[in-house]
């Protein structure tokens, strides 16, 4: 099959992605086990197919998965839109320093990426998260001169509020703001992200498409999750909420049933049908699920399909927050 493109951003912000795109984070962290040799037969087998956008952060691992992705696009550069982020600090032991968006560290953490990815430019730096303690102008200051400078070509900012967005626009345009969006979680539809992005000509990149690997259909107990898996302590994977997203999950499968597709092709052809201005980005750490996932392109749906899927899932009836601790997000 033929990926399709589309484009994130307007003007000089604008830059041409594979329709979907391919999340890193999984295979260094937060999903429990990885399989290095598998993580780049992953990204190496989505070059293949097409899919030339990769996501990845500074957090993820930390430090590693930079490392990973570096690894596997060494010697194939220019096939890649590479996009990473900075600004959630962790020490090399995986600690937490908090979030910084101090124009120093902004130049810090981007020529450290650099060097982790072995690139001399990176295609999407974001704004990984908005310090509350730094003016966003000071941090997109510094954001600019790496554009200027050549380090970076475009920049996004991930889980910022409207005005947020609207501020740093007026700085440099924005390419692309990356928040969580699926049928699973749907703020952006009601809290002005989406008609913000919108009116200002803005990309936006969902991650978590199939709401961390839920709406794919396999998790069906907590058991089902690694030891070490952060969604054991999420809000949505947690007792009651838990029992009480499956019941949505039915709903989906039983749609996807009748257009004989997976669940997840179903939840990424939905978020596809958003607009031409957004790219779905779902983590995979396996081959098999890369090609399932790259399915959804094909799949079209009509309005029929998308009053059934509101009615299966509408806007706010997942039970439980996206984060245990929601504070860092919409600022």
């Amino acid at each position: 099959m033929v990926v399709s493109r589309r484009t994130l951003g307007t003007g000089s912000a604008a830059v041409e992605v594979s329709g979907e795109g391919l999340g890193c984070m999984g295979m260094s962290e937060f999903y429990g086990r990885g399989d290095e040799q598998e993580s780049l037969a992953v990204i190496h087998a989505a070059l293949d197919a097409g899919v030339n956008f990769l996501d990845t952060a500074d957090m993820y691992g930390p430090f590693t998965n930079e490392k990973l992705v570096g690894r596997a696009i060494a010697s194939r550069r220019d096939e890649v839109v590479l996009a990473t982020k900075f600004g959630n600090e962790r020490r090399e032991d995986g600690t937490r320093v908090g979030i910084n968006g101090h124009p120093d560290y902004v130049r810090q953490a981007c020529d450290a990426s650099l060097a982790r990815l072995g690139v001399d430019h990176v295609d999407l730096y974001y704004q990984h998260r908005v310090d509350p303690s730094v003016p966003v102008e000071e941090t997109w200051g510094a954001l600019a001169e790496l554009v200027a400078a050549g380090k970076v070509r475009h920049i996004g900012i991930s889980e910022a509020a409207p005005a947020t967005i609207r501020r740093a626009h007026l700085v440099h345009p924005v390419t692309a703001v990356q928040t969580e969006w699926s049928l699973w979680s749907r703020d952006v539809e009601d809290n002005g992200v989406l008609a913000t992005v919108r009116e200002l000509g803005i990309g936006f990149v969902a991650y978590s498409p199939l709401g961390r690997g839920f709406l794919s259909g396999t998790i069906r107990s907590i058991d089902d999750l690694d030891e070490n898996d952060f969604r054991r302590h999420s809000p949505r994977f947690q007792g009651e909420n838990f029992q009480k997203n499956l019941e949505l999950l039915e709903r989906v499968r039983q749609i996807a049933a009748e257009k004989d597709v997976t669940p997840s092709q179903l939840a990424l052809a939905w978020v596809l049908a958003q607009g031409e201005h957004v790219v779905p980005i779902p983590g995979t750490k396996h081959r098999h699920y890369l090609d399932e996932n790259i399915g959804a392109l094909d799949i079209q749906l009509g309005e029929d399909d998308l009053r059934a899927l509101d009615a299966a899932v509408p806007e706010g009836s997942s039970a439980g927050d996206r984060y245990a601790d929601m504070s860092s997000v919409n600022r």
